[in-house]
């Protein structure tokens, strides 16, 4: 007899709606993983969350966090909150520390959060470098129960991902990812620290200038990580970082942090996430955020286009997408262009655009046939190309092409000039015509077969996997400390004097552990406070 089949689980539904390419980054929560020590710096910070934002964070914060599966007494498993969030649209996916920006952001678009599955240790219960379950699911979900807050994360998370990041911020990210899981482990040596913290400055300091996706970057920080929101003179809090974070989320309500109503300005704006911010961004309400990220979005090539979009895409170095008329859709690098010489489409002066190798050709974000290694044109202006045999385009940006068509895009015998001076061609390329150029946008048009064609990473490195296994090593409990937690769990369920005594008792062999102090002490306050008549 066969045996009955069982449903799969609210997150693996989640993790199987989405693309191959974005669920290689995700890892599962070994929720029986979590000492009884990680669950109480989880009720440690969450009571005391709850208590200090009662008042001061936005009105859908408590309520959010019971409609989002997150309670103040043990850490949420992804499986309840995934049951809570479907009736939101969203869902919820666990992954490993710092996931590539690119990953995060189109995650969110999808309306899916990222969930580092990691716990901080309590010897960094108020800060820790690395990211963790406090800050994304107690800091990023719970105000998802406003509709109109959810629509724009999804939102702010396009514009990330379809934001033109450089080299730079590649290996900015790199550093980043270095600096937290070397700071973790509890093997590294000051000497390692030291190198990982002098990577970052020299990785930050290589920057040419400010790409979009690091202003994308900006806008997100000071609103969905550290927003304020109402009257400027009493505003409520939003943001994750601020949501799960005890000293900034009394830090910034104090006179010695700067108040300014949110604008565009944002994301002109450095922050250091070294330190507690100096100045908040307050929005008048969530429609505000639409009207800023409005107003952000126009300046990105995704939406310009046209030269400005090619200029991002050239000085980036990176590989990213142009939307040609008719809906095609070219990935690689842009390596020239040529200034046209007559008038072209409004916002473009460029006669002729060249794209390096691999190129990938895709139709409405989905790839066609296999990638070109070589070389792709692009000119710019009308004309005519026959289904195959030899050409001559005489455009209207001063531009002059011969070749020999023998394919649907490309052309061998390839010689041109502008204006009578000769120009340097490749004999052999893909050549495209286009009147305009609608977009220019960041990263592969479909991510998923540019990773098959080209090879990707795994989520993370090897000697990432074995300082995580470490960090995991040095923070298990004996079983004798382990027990002490569960019992003092197990008390503030069914109070008890007499055992709270011996149990104060057996914990001063463990003169160390602040936490279980700690524990006990407010268990006492509690019984006390039951025992009054």
């Amino acid at each position: 007899m066969a045996s009955p089949s069982t449903s799969p689980s609210p997150t693996q539904r989640a993790i199987d709606r989405l693309p191959a390419h974005l669920r290689r980054y995700v890892a599962a929560q070994d929720y029986d993983a979590y000492t009884p020590r990680d669950h109480a710096v989880w009720r440690h910070i969450l009571h005391r969350l709850a208590d200090r934002l009662k008042d001061t964070a936005h009105a859908s914060y408590l309520s959010g966090l019971a409609a989002t599966g997150i309670g103040l007494e043990r850490i949420p498993s992804l499986d309840e909150m995934n049951l809570k969030l479907e009736g939101l649209g969203w869902s919820a996916v666990g992954v490993r520390g710092f996931i590539p920006p690119a990953v995060f952001t189109e995650l969110q678009s999808l309306g899916v959060l990222a969930i580092a599955a990691d716990i901080r240790s309590h010897e960094h219960i108020e800060y820790t470098p690395a990211p963790d379950i406090v800050h994304e699911s107690a800091g990023h979900a719970p105000i998802l129960a406003d509709r109109r807050y959810a629509d724009y994360l999804k939102r702010c998370g396009e514009a990330g991902f379809r934001a033109i990041a450089s080299v730079e911020d590649q290996a900015v990210y790199e550093a980043i990812r270095n600096l937290s899981v070397v700071k973790e482990d509890p093997e590294a040596t000051e000497a390692e620290a030291h190198l990982a913290e002098e990577r970052l400055r020299a990785a930050s300091a290589s920057r040419r200038y400010v790409s979009e996706s690091t202003k994308a970057s900006r806008l997100y920080w000071w609103t969905a990580e550290y927003g304020l929101v109402g009257d400027l003179a009493d505003p409520k809090l939003y943001g994750a970082g601020l949501l799960s974070s005890l000293g900034e989320a009394a830090h910034c309500l104090t006179p010695a942090v700067t108040k300014v109503p949110l604008s565009l300005a944002c994301a002109d704006t450095e922050y250091d996430i070294t330190r507690m911010q100096p100045q908040l961004f307050v929005a008048r309400d969530f429609d505000h955020l639409f009207e800023v990220l409005e107003a952000f979005e126009a300046t990105l090539g995704w939406r310009r286009g046209g030269d400005h979009g090619l200029e991002e895409a050239l000085r980036a170095r990176t590989v990213n997408h142009l939307g040609l008329e008719g809906g095609l859709e070219l990935t690689g690098k842009v390596v020239a262009r040529i200034p046209a010489r007559g008038e072209l489409a409004p916002g473009l002066a460029t006669a002729l655009a060249r794209v390096e190798g691999p190129v990938m050709i895709s139709r409405k974000g989905t790839a066609e046939g296999s990638p070109w290694p070589g070389t792709a044109l692009v000119a710019f202006g009308r004309g005519v190309l026959p289904p195959r045999g030899p050409f001559s385009l005489d455009l209207p940006s001063g531009l002059f092409l011969t070749g020999f068509r023998v394919g649907e895009h490309e052309v061998i015998n390839l010689r041109g000039h502008q204006d009578g001076r000769p120009l340097d061609l490749p004999s052999w390329a893909l050549l495209f015509l286009s009147s305009s150029l609608p977009s220019v946008a960041g990263g592969p048009a479909d991510p998923g077969t540019w990773d098959r064609w080209y090879g990707a990473q795994g989520t993370f490195a090897e000697g990432e996997a074995e300082a995580q296994a470490r960090t995991r090593k040095a923070s298990s409990l004996s079983p004798g400390l382990a027990g002490l937690y569960q019992e003092a769990r197990a008390l503030r369920e069914a109070g008890d004097e007499r055992r709270l005594q011996t149990l104060a008792d057996r914990a001063r062999a463990y003169p160390d552990e602040w936490l279980l102090q700690a524990e006990l002490t407010e268990l006492a306050a509690t019984l006390a406070q039951e025992a009054r008549p």
